[in-house]
């Protein structure tokens, strides 16, 4: 079933925080609930009026403009389901909730993944907290499944458009931990496009194709000869931005089964002939190796900046002793 058929309407005046925003990332982070492609549609069709007038999803927005939009989505078929769940929760307030999300875990649910996400987990805590504004928790931003790491989530309706402002205007700061096949002998910055596959549609891929731009800055913490722990930092927000940026980059995440993490035939070419325990440091991470390390974000009721860290998840330190210990020929 696709769902009930429902319209929402949407009216704000903008003010000068905002100003300057894509008038496709102003609604966005507004609050609507809808997805960016949802918006982009219905700015093309012309039911996004800026000041009583069509405008274009770049249009940027002024201080005083009156927006308003006619939105036609479905009503998923199915609710949340609450459910008990084990959640590492770093910091909690009224507001937010900060979580060290583990890898293997779904963030929000979606089809074949109804139940045991961390919005499950989440929203069977929220409903059972006296005062809580909430019941629903705020995705502002989301890891892959098999990404662990620092997120936070919005427990209140003010939280959330903040957060969600702060994430699409990247006052957010999200800085990642991964270790990569070969040697990465200095820092540096992939720009590339990022968009669908052409082919594999569960993939992600380099493209000028309906692609988006994306930039990823990284730096070498530690060099093993063979891989490299590398700090990485987002300029934006796509879909397996780091795993794609890695693999065009030739240095792919170690573990990663879709970016050639663990294609023998990949990494032996990029070792070049340096010896390494190929197989014994696969076998100590059956993940991408990658986590959300640090997450700076400003409060957003009480104006201060805050900065969140998740330790690393076991299996990542136990893939760090292996390469660590290993002897590189």
């Amino acid at each position: 079933m696709e769902g009930e058929r429902k319209i929402r309407t949407f009216h704000r005046r903008v003010t000068p925080k905002s100003a300057g925003l894509r008038l496709d990332t102003y609604i966005f982070v507004s609050g609507t609930g809808l997805s960016r492609t949802q918006i982009q549609r219905a700015i093309k069709e012309g039911k996004v009026l800026v000041n009583g007038r069509r405008a274009r999803a770049s249009y940027r927005v002024k201080a005083g403009d009156e927006i308003s939009a006619e939105f036609e989505y479905y009503e998923p078929p199915t609710d949340i389901v609450p459910e008990e769940g084990d959640v590492s929760i770093l910091y909690e307030d009224e507001d937010i909730i900060v979580i060290n999300k583990p890898p293997g875990v779904v963030v929000h649910p979606a089809k074949g993944h109804l139940t045991g996400t961390i919005v499950n987990f989440l929203y069977h805590k929220l409903i059972n907290a006296p005062g809580s504004e909430r019941k629903r928790p705020g995705i502002v931003h989301r890891l892959d499944k098999d990404t662990s790491g620092v997120m936070v989530i919005g427990k209140s309706e003010v939280a959330v458009r903040d957060l969600a402002r702060q994430m699409a205007t990247k006052e957010a700061k999200r800085e990642y931990l991964t270790v990569v096949w070969g040697d990465i002998p200095k820092a540096g910055t992939v720009e590339a496009p990022i968009g669908r596959h052409p082919i594999y549609r569960e993939r992600m891929a380099i493209t000028v194709i309906n692609a988006k731009s994306a930039i990823t800055d990284y730096e070498p913490l530690e060099r093993y000869g063979f891989a490299t722990l590398l700090r990485v930092s987002l300029r934006t927000g796509r879909t397996h931005q780091i795993r794609v940026h890695m693999e065009y980059l030739g240095h792919p995440v170690v573990g990663d089964p879709t970016y050639s993490g663990r294609d023998i035939g990949t990494i032996t070419g990029i070792l070049k002939g340096v010896s390494a325990p190929v197989e014994e440091i696969l076998a100590a991470i059956d993940r991408q190796a990658l986590h959300a390390h640090r997450l700076t974000i400003r409060h957003p009721t009480r104006g201060k900046f805050m900065e969140f860290v998740a330790p690393l998840p076991e299996d990542m330190e136990r893939l760090l002793r292996v390469v660590r210990g290993a002897k590189v020929g």
